[in-house]
C-alpha cells in the first residue's frame, strides 16, 4: 500500500498540516543522525536498567507494539483519504499504555480509553492466535469480519483478552467499570462462579479531560467509599493525561492536586514517554490494586499527536511552534533513545524493524479493504434485542423444586399462591422473593431497599430473607446505580436495579441508551450485562407528588434501541411479567425496565370503596405473562376499543361502566402491558374488531405513546377508522390537586368517547 514516507532532510518538503509525515520523519530522522557511543550489546535478559525489573527483551517487545500501534494510526489516515476506513481518532502519543498491557492479565477485564492501540498490541502477545493488526483493520474500515462487532463500529474489544467494547461517551464506562471490580468479589461471596479468575482486577483507562465529567466524578466517589465500606473494589482508574480535551486544556496540576490526597484511592503518578519508568511504577500499582484489592489511581503522563483524530487541526488552536515541542517528546523517540542506549539495537536494526512493522500492516490494510461489510438491516440489529421466544416461555414457567419452595415460604398453607387476593406492590414484593430464591445469583440494589424496604416498601423484608450480601443499599447516584447492575452482570450475575422514581432515571439514561443496551450490539453478543431494571413511575400519586415524583415521561426510554418496557397495571400480571422479564435477563442477556405505576401500588378497588376487585390471586408458579401480550377486557364489545397503560387501564374501565350504563356504549378496554417494543400485531387485531379506538396516554402529548399507537392503527387498519388520543398535557406535574388539570381522568375519558363515537 503506498502511503508517503518521511525521510531525513526532507522536512521543508513537508506540508505543515500533513503531521504524519513530520512525526513519521522526525523518528526516521533520529535513526538516520543517531552518533551516540557505541556500547557492548547487553543480555537481553537482563533488566535494561540498575534496580528496574524491565529486561531488554521485554522492552523490545513492548517497543514493537508501540511501532504497531502508530503504524495503525497511519494507515487508517491513509484509508480514510482513500473512503476505505472510517475512524482515525488514534493512539500516538499515548503508546506507554503499552506498560500496561504487558503487566496485567488477558483475564483482567479492560474498559479502555480509545487511545488504547499499544496497550491492546501488547496484551493481544499473551493470546496466541489472535492477529492484531489485521483485526484492528477489520474494525478501521467497518468489515463484517471485524471479530470485536461484526463491522458495527470501531471499538478496542476481545472477548478472548476480556477487553469490553466502549462508546465514545465520554466517562460513561467508568461506572460499569467500578460495578464488575465489586461484582467479583460479591459473586464469590454469595456462591457463584465468576468468569474471570477470583484475584482479577479491573482495568479502566480514560482521558485527562474526562476525570471533570459527573459520571467519572460519581464512578471515582463510589470507588472510594466501597473502601471505607470494607468492599472489594480492585478497579485500576488509569488517567491517560496529555492536557487536552480535543482544543480544551487541563490547568496544569489540576490532576495531580485533584487525586494524590483522594480519601480511599491510592495515587501513582508515572511518566508514559519512559517505558523503563512506566513499567516501574504501572508494576507497583497493578500489585497494589490486586493484591489489596482495593481502588488505584494511575496518572500517566503522556502526549497527543496528530490532533484529536483525522478531521482536527490542531493548527487552528495551537501553535506550530507548541505542536513541534509535543512531536519532539513522541513516545517513540523516547523509546528508541532507551533502546539505542542500552545498546539493544542498532539505529540500522530500529529502522528495520519499524519498517517491517510498516510492511506488515500495510499488507493487511490490502487485505481488509477487500472483505465484506454489512449489507442489510436485518443483520445489523441481529444481536441487539436477542429474543429466544420458546427458551424464554419455557425458562419464565420452569418450576424449582417443589419442596424447597414450600420450606422457603414456611409450609404450602403459606405459599403466596394459598393465601388471599392482594395490591400490586403486595404481589411484586412476593414475585421478587420467589424469583430470588429461584436465582440463586440474583441481587436487588437501590437507594433505601435494604432495611428500610423501599420507600412504598415493595422491597420489605427481602433483605431478611436473602442476606445483605444480595439486597442491598447503593450511593445516591443513579448513574452508579446503573453501572453497578452492568458490573455485575459482567461478573454471571442477574441484578435488580431500582431508581427511586421514574424522573431519577434521567439523571442517567445514559447508562441505559449509550451503554447497557449497546452491549450486545457493539460485542456482536459476545457481552451481555442482563438486569431487570425496577422504576417506581407514572402520575395520579396522592399526598406526595410534584414533578419529581409523578413523572409520566417514557420517551427517552421508548427510544433506546434493545429496550423491553413492562407495565403491568394489577397485581397477577405484575408476577407473571416479572417471571417473563427475568428470564429474558437470565437467556438472552436483555435489558427490561419494569415500570411500576406508584399510584397503583396500594390500590385495591376497581369501581366502588371496599369491593376489592383489584387484589388478584398470586399466579402459581409456572404461571407467566409471554413477551409482547396485551390484556383485554370484555372482549366483545365492538363500539370501542380504549387502548392504554398503566393508571389508564383502572381510569377506563370505570369509564367503560359509565359508557355502558349511561351512553349504551360496549367499550373494550385494551392493556398494552409491554410498551416496548410494542405489540403492533395484538393492537391491530383489536382495532380491527372495533368501529372505533380511542387511545388513553398519561404521557405527555408531545413523545408520548399515543403517537406510536395511532401511527400502529393507522398502519394496520388504514386511515378510514375513526381514531381519537386523550393523552396528558406538555407540561411538568404540578403539586397536589392541580395535577389533576393536566392528566388523564375518567370523566375525560367518557367525554372523549361519547364525542368519538357520536361522531
Amino acid at each position: 500500500m503506498s502511503r508517503p514516507r518521511g525521510d531525513a532532510g526532507a522536512e521543508a518538503a513537508v506540508n505543515i498540516f500533513d503531521r504524519v509525515a513530520i512525526v513519521d520523519a522526525n523518528f526516521r530522522r533520529l535513526l538516520n543522525e543517531w552518533d551516540g557511543p557505541a556500547t557492548t550489546r547487553p543480555d537481553p535478559a537482563e533488566p535494561v536498567r540498575e534496580g528496574s525489573p524491565l529486561t531488554g527483551e521485554a522492552l523490545l517487545e513492548l517497543f514493537e507494539s508501540q511501532m504497531t500501534s502508530r503504524h495503525l494510526d497511519f494507515v487508517s489516515r491513509v484509508l480514510r483519504e482513500r473512503n476505505q476506513s472510517f475512524y482515525t481518532i488514534g493512539s500516538a502519543g499515548h503508546e506507554g499504555n503499552a506498560v500496561l498491557g504487558r503487566l496485567t492479565r488477558p483475564t483482567d477485564p479492560a474498559f479502555l480509553h480509545y487511545r488504547s492501540g499499544a496497550l491492546m498490541a501488547e496484551r493481544s502477545r499473551h493470546m496466541p492466535g489472535i492477529d492484531f493488526i489485521y483485526d484492528t483493520l477489520l474494525s478501521q474500515t467497518a468489515s463484517v469480519d471485524d471479530p470485536v462487532s461484526n463491522g458495527r463500529h470501531k471499538v478496542w474489544g476481545s472477548a478472548p483478552m476480556w477487553v469490553l467494547p466502549q462508546t465514545s461517551t465520554i466517562a460513561s464506562h467508568l461506572p460499569k467499570a467500578v460495578g464488575m471490580a465489586i461484582g467479583i468479589r460479591r459473586a464469590l461471596k454469595m456462591g457463584i462462579e465468576t468468569p474471570v479468575p477470583a484475584d482479577s482486577i479491573v482495568v479502566c483507562s480514560f482521558g485527562d479531560a474526562s476525570i471533570n465529567h459527573s459520571t467519572a466524578l460519581g464512578a471515582f466517589s463510589a470507588a472510594a467509599r466501597a473502601v471505607y465500606q470494607q468492599i472489594s473494589a480492585p478497579v485500576l482508574l488509569v488517567c491517560e493525561d496529555n492536557g487536552l480535551g480535543i482544543s480544551a486544556r487541563t490547568p496544569k496540576g489540576w490532576v495531580e492536586d485533584r487525586f494524590r490526597q483522594y480519601p480511599g484511592l491510592r495515587y501513582y503518578p508515572a511518566n508514559g514517554l519512559d517505558l523503563v519508568e512506566a513499567d516501574r511504577v504501572v508494576r507497583q500499582a497493578v500489585e497494589t490494586c490486586r493484591v489489596q484489592r482495593r481502588p488505584v489511581f494511575l496518572h500517566l503522563k503522556v502526549v497527543r499527536l496528530l490532533g484529536h483524530a483525522g478531521s482536527d487541526v490542531e493548527l487552528t488552536y495551537r501553535s506550530q511552534k507548541e505542536v513541534e515541542r509535543t512531536e519532539a517528546d513522541d513516545p517513540l523517540l523516547h523509546s528508541a533513545r532507551i533502546v539505542l542506549e542500552s545498546g539493544l539495537l542498532s539505529a540500522e536494526e530500529i529502522l528495520k524493524r519499524y519498517n517491517d512493522v510498516r510492511r506488515r500492516v500495510d499488507e493487511a490494510a490490502a487485505r481488509a479493504v477487500k472483505r465484506p461489510k454489512l449489507t442489510s438491516a436485518e443483520e445489523i440489529v441481529a444481536p441487539l434485542a436477542p429474543h429466544s421466544a420458546d427458551r424464554v416461555t419455557v425458562e419464565a414457567a420452569r418450576l424449582t423444586d417443589a419442596t424447597e419452595r414450600e420450606t422457603f415460604w414456611g409450609g404450602p398453607d403459606k405459599l403466596p399462591e394459598a393465601g388471599p387476593p392482594r395490591h400490586l406492590s403486595a404481589m411484586i414484593n412476593l414475585g421478587l422473593h420467589d424469583l430470588m430464591a429461584k436465582y440463586p445469583n440474583s441481587l436487588l440494589f437501590g437507594e433505601d431497599v435494604a432495611v428500610k424496604g423501599g420507600v412504598y416498601h415493595v422491597t420489605h423484608d427481602l433483605w431478611k430473607r436473602f442476606g445483605l450480601a444480595r439486597v442491598f443499599n447503593t450511593v445516591l447516584d443513579e448513574q452508579m446505580i446503573l453501572g453497578l447492575a452492568q458490573g455485575l452482570g459482567y461478573c454471571g450475575l442477574l441484578p435488580f436495579p431500582e431508581i427511586q422514581y421514574l424522573a431519577y432515571f434521567h439523571n442517567a439514561c445514559d447508562q441505559i441508551r449509550g451503554e447497557a443496551c449497546s452491549t450486545q450490539f457493539f460485542s456482536a453478543g459476545q457481552f451481555r450485562n442482563p438486569m431487570i431494571l425496577r422504576i417506581a413511575a407514572l402520575g395520579y400519586q396522592k399526598g406526595f407528588g410534584g414533578h419529581f415524583h409523578n413523572d409520566n415521561s417514557i420517551a427517552a426510554l421508548r427510544d433506546i434501541p434493545g429496550l423491553a418496557i413492562a407495565c403491568p397495571s394489577r397485581g397477577d400480571d405484575a408476577v407473571g411479567m416479572l417471571r417473563t422479564a427475568t428470564a429474558m435477563a437470565h437467556i438472552d442477556g436483555r435489558v427490561v425496565v419494569y415500570l411500576e405505576p406508584i399510584a397503583l401500588y396500594g390500590t385495591k378497588d376497581l369501581y366502588e370503596e371496599a369491593d376489592n376487585r383489584w387484589c388478584f390471586p398470586y399466579p402459581p408458579p409456572g404461571e407467566a405473562v409471554p413477551f409482547g401480550e396485551g390484556r383485554a377486557y370484555d372482549e366483545s364489545a365492538t363500539d370501542l376499543a380504549i387502548l392504554t397503560y398503566g393508571n389508564g387501564v383502572l381510569l377506563s374501565l370505570r369509564a367503560a361502566r359509565t359508557l355502558q350504563d349511561k351512553h349504551r356504549i360496549r367499550a373494550r378496554v385494551l392493556d398494552l402491558r409491554w410498551l416496548n417494543p410494542l405489540p403492533v400485531a395484538w393492537i391491530g387485531r383489536q382495532a380491527d374488531a372495533c368501529d372505533r379506538v380511542l387511545v388513553v396516554d398519561e404521557g405527555r402529548r408531545t413523545g408520548g405513546i399515543a403517537e406510536a399507537l395511532m401511527t400502529a392503527i393507522i398502519e394496520h387498519t388504514g386511515s378510514s377508522k375513526p381514531l381519537r388520543r386523550l393523552t396528558g398535557v406538555d407540561t411538568y406535574i404540578p403539586l397536589g390537586p392541580a395535577a389533576d388539570h393536566v392528566l388523564p381522568s375518567e370523566e375525560g375519558i367518557v367525554d372523549n368517547a361519547v364525542e368519538l363515537c357520536r361522531a
